[in-house]
């Protein structure tokens, strides 16, 4: 009976779809994405996207850069090769209407290569490309080689004979800098000057003018670390930077610098300029730590940048702070969609792109004073989506790029379905009165008419703090004797503080007396906790450049602040405790060791982006930040602990033994690559300040016996890979595990597994983690081809048991994550595979659609480390699981 009432209700069912679908008749059927170049790609509501040209499928390398001619065409150049001109299908054409690709060919030098594999250019290796002024510019970013004799630099081709051929090759400026932290993007900014962007290992040329001079002192008490792997070490300080030229390249100015990686920079609508800086991934933990930021580059602009540890707080007065700290990630491309067919709210924002995470985040500026807020949503996402560069074409849309590091790169354009809707002209804004204010004092960002400095002294105590920076670069740009007077009679706290720095910044040490003097009038007592943070700051800036004080000035300066410290701020005692440290104030040993036994990392400052929500977007990035998540290093504790690393007044055998006590235990704490190396660095420092009879004591006390030779990694019970490693392919791999070569190691098998962390996602006979398949009965149920491809190709195939799932949200973002389980009102997931227990909850109502990852949490080349014989021993251990009296350890 209830088979029959089951069967009569599905016929009477499939009738109503059938009568559905009849009354329907002439609705178009919706359309389904099934090519996985685009399946993959969220995009807002009213977008669509297309798949254009995957130029690595056709050898024409890893596009990273990206213009449009005066004739509509595109113009891309490949990272490690030529340019490449393209003859774009028209938008909405069908799949069959392909583009036209030509390489753009110049002339080369030298003989023909001999490796066959490469090909010789005479121009390319771009990572940055304008069209202007009836010219190419290219910025090279390339050490001189067989390939490509250019070397780095900006190069403007012309053609001469209105032949449509690009025949004179001019270089404009050549710079010294190459590779990922070389020199980047071209830019026409709304002043007509060309504008040029260059990562931190690039250093500054000479210029013919200066917003801001380059600034090569570190100006910061904490006692240097440099990296422990030798990034940045060899390195200018002045990070990286952003100048503006004219069409020829006759005249250079510096704009700004203090920036660690930034690839490009955009105009927003009223014409100021803006980018998208990078993190230090390696400092994950360390509270010098800086998460990629979006930045207002005003003029004479500095944002701290420095080697190891002496990166500037974003706190302080002589540096300006980020307009939106996103998190994690690979900053790209930042471009200003303005001349898209696009809704007007995404026309008046800038996108910003993260190679890493394949994320184009939308920001949407507002005018706070005389800067901007910004508030971001994802605007594509997509995962992988290795992000490269964008451009707005002729016909409105927004065209990108994927590859780089010789990555599959692939070509797409996204538009507007309603452009017909969308007005051509945007809605004009008035300009903020204080933005009007910092223009007028930014053009005495140069030697200017007497009475300058009077005439701006004002605006060093304005409340907007950009305007009181803006200010203080214009007093530093004329003569101290113009000024001087001004400064030693100033009595508003605010701005004496800014004029000080000036002082400190363009002065001698001859000064330093009459400062110090002055700073002493100062009622230290009676300041707000940000004055007094700023006053410290003045003295950590006249200490670092002009010398420490006399002895007398010293201790008086102690003694004024030491009432003072421990205070109720995280900031306020970093920059107490590194200045009364470098006084040798010996009651400050013990109150930094009670604030390092108990201090807690502050919870306000927030990125846009949650590093959980990164993690499954890019399993080689994002395991590291896992890694760190399951186990967070105290960063205010570090900084404590670094700031006393060089003192040497005011310990006694009781401290020491609390001090040391406590680098034992922050080698238990998971940070970034370099955070072992920056631990052990300061441990060492502090080590040689004690007494020869027990340096053994307290080096064993303080964690010796966890380390590695070399100090950089905890000291492992298993040895990693020793290569030589190679770039393993299934075919290859099958070939070497093949061959019957004898009896394999299972001990080596077991390290391997152990080192290259199987164990931290998968079980092996009932030990080990639990986001990935059981691995006890792999070799009996699998080929040896099937367990290569899942190891090599992970995210080919994708068990739904181990899958996560994009969770695309209403308010435009993505969280990705694995579904452990769900209620009436809540998903529940987990997105960290090293704590998968942490879990997280997302509302129902919240959630727009669910689709399936197409990214594995399981990263590819975890075999490229290992030599042929590693390779056959890891695969003998997975194949016996973890048995070692399976077969294939038997003697043949």
């Amino acid at each position: 009976m209830i088979r029959t009432n089951r069967a009569q209700l599905y016929l009477f069912s499939m009738f109503l779809l059938f009568a559905a679908g009849a009354c329907k008749g002439k609705e178009e059927p919706e359309v389904v994405d099934t090519n996985p170049k685009t399946e993959k790609i969220t995009l807002p509501e009213g977008f669509a996207i297309e798949h254009i040209y995957s130029p690595s499928d056709n050898e024409n390398g890893s596009w990273v850069s990206m213009t449009f001619d005066d004739k509509g065409r595109m113009i891309t150049s490949d990272q490690f090769g030529g340019l490449f001109r393209v003859e774009l299908p028209p938008l909405g054409s069908d799949s069959t209407v392909k583009p036209k690709i030509e390489p753009i060919e110049f002339p080369v030098e030298g003989p023909p290569l001999a490796d066959t594999t490469k090909k010789k250019v005479g121009m390319g290796f771009a990572q940055g490309l304008l069209w202007a002024y009836n010219s190419l510019y290219v910025m090279v970013n390339h050490k001189p080689n067989d390939e490509l004799k250019k070397g780095s630099g900006l190069y403007r081709l012309q053609d001469t004979d209105n032949d449509d051929k690009l025949d004179k090759i001019t270089e404009i400026l050549a710079l010294d800098g190459s590779g990922e932290h070389g020199p980047h993007s071209i830019v026409l900014g709304p002043d007509s000057a060309i504008y040029i962007v260059a990562g931190n290992f690039t250093k500054v040329p000479e210029m013919d003018a200066y917003r801001i001079r380059p600034n090569d002192s570190v100006d910061n008490l904490i006692p240097l670390i440099l990296d422990t792997h030798g990034h940045d070490s060899d390195s200018h300080n002045s990070g990286g930077w952003i100048a503006k030229t004219d069409p020829e390249g006759k005249h250079w100015e510096l704009i700004s610098a203090g920036f660690r990686n930034p690839f490009d920079i955009a105009f927003n609508n009223e014409g100021e300029l803006f980018t998208y800086d990078s993190d230090m991934e390696w400092d994950f933990g360390m509270p010098w730590y800086r998460p990629t930021r979006i930045l207002h580059v005003t003029s004479g602009s500095e944002f701290g940048w420095r080697k190891g540890d002496a990166k500037w707080d974003s706190r302080f007065l002589d540096n300006l702070p980020a307009v939106l700290n996103i998190g994690q990630g690979s900053p790209t491309n930042f471009i200003n969609p303005s001349q898209a067919k696009f809704p007007e709210k995404y026309r008046n924002s800038l996108l910003a792109f993260d190679w890493s995470f394949g994320i184009i985040y939308a920001l949407e500026l507002k005018s706070e004073g005389s800067t901007y807020t910004a508030k971001a949503e994802e605007f594509i996402s997509g995962s992988p989506l290795p992000l490269t560069d964008g451009v707005v074409g002729p016909d409105g849309a927004l065209y990108f790029l994927t590859g780089g590091r010789k990555l599959d790169s692939d070509l797409y354009r996204v538009y507007y379905k309603d452009q017909d809707k969308v007005k051509a002209e945007l809605k004009k804004k008035d300009l903020p009165e204080l933005v009007k204010l910092r223009r007028e004092i930014e053009q005495y960002h140069k030697a200017s008419a007497p009475g300058t400095a009077e005439k701006i002294w004002e605006y060093l105590g304005h409340e907007d703090r950009h305007i009181r920076y803006a200010a203080r670069v214009a007093l530093e740009h004329q003569p101290l004797a113009s000024w001087q007077n001004l400064l030693f009679q100033e009595r508003n706290v605010v701005r004496l503080t800014e004029a000080m720095v000036a002082a400190a910044r363009v002065g001698d040490a001859s000064l330093q007396p009459r400062i110090m003097a002055k700073l002493a009038t100062i009622p230290v007592d009676k300041l707000t906790p940000r004055m007094l943070e700023n006053l410290t700051r003045v003295y950590e800036i006249v200490i670092a450049r002009m010398g420490k004080p006399t002895e007398a000035a010293s201790r008086a300066l102690a003694a004024s602040l030491e009432p003072l410290y421990p205070a109720k701020s995280n900031s306020l005692n970093r920059q107490l405790s590194k200045l009364l440290l470098a006084l040798n104030s010996e009651s400050a040993v013990k109150k930094s060791l009670d604030l390092l036994a108990n201090a807690k990392d502050d919870t306000t400052e927030t990125n846009f982006m949650s590093s959980s929500d990164l993690i499954l977007r890019n399993p080689q990035y994002g395991l590291d930040i896992a890694n760190m998540l399951a186990n967070i290093p105290p960063a205010q504790q570090i900084f404590l602990a670094t700031a006393l690393s060089d003192s040497k007044a005011g310990w006694t055998p009781e401290l020491r033994e609390q001090y040391f006590s406590w680098f034992y235990k922050a080698f238990g704490y998971k940070g970034g690559n370099s955070y072992i190396g920056f631990i052990d660095n300061a441990r060492k420092k502090a080590l040689s300040h004690v007494p020869k009879d027990q340096l053994a004591m307290y080096g064993k006390m303080s964690g010796d016996s966890l380390l590695n030779q070399k100090g950089t990694r905890l000291a492992e019970n298993v040895v990693p890979p020793k290569g030589p490693g190679r770039q393993w392919e299934i075919d290859s791999a099958l070939k070497v595990v093949e061959e019957n070569t004898g009896v394999r190691d299972f001990k080596r098998g077991q390290e391997l597994y152990i080192a290259v962390k199987c164990g931290s996602c998968h079980t092996m006979k009932g030990e080990g983690g639990s986001v990935g398949p059981d691995l006890t009965q792999l070799g009996t149920r699998f080929s040896k081809r099937d367990m290569l491809e899942a190891i090599i190709e992970p995210s080919e195939v994708i068990s739904d048991q181990y899958e996560s799932k994009v969770f695309n949200m209403k308010d435009g973002t993505s969280v990705l994550g694995r579904l452990m389980s769900e209620n009436e009102k809540a998903y529940v997931i987990s997105q960290n595979p090293y704590a998968p227990h942490v879990t997280k909850e997302l509302a129902k109502k919240d959630v727009q659609d669910i689709k399936r990852s197409e990214v594995s949490i399981m990263p590819p080349g975890t075999l490229n480390t290992m030599s042929p014989d590693e390779v056959k021993d890891i695969m003998a251990y997975l194949m016996s699981g973890g048995n070692e009296n399976a077969e294939i350890y038997k003697k043949k």
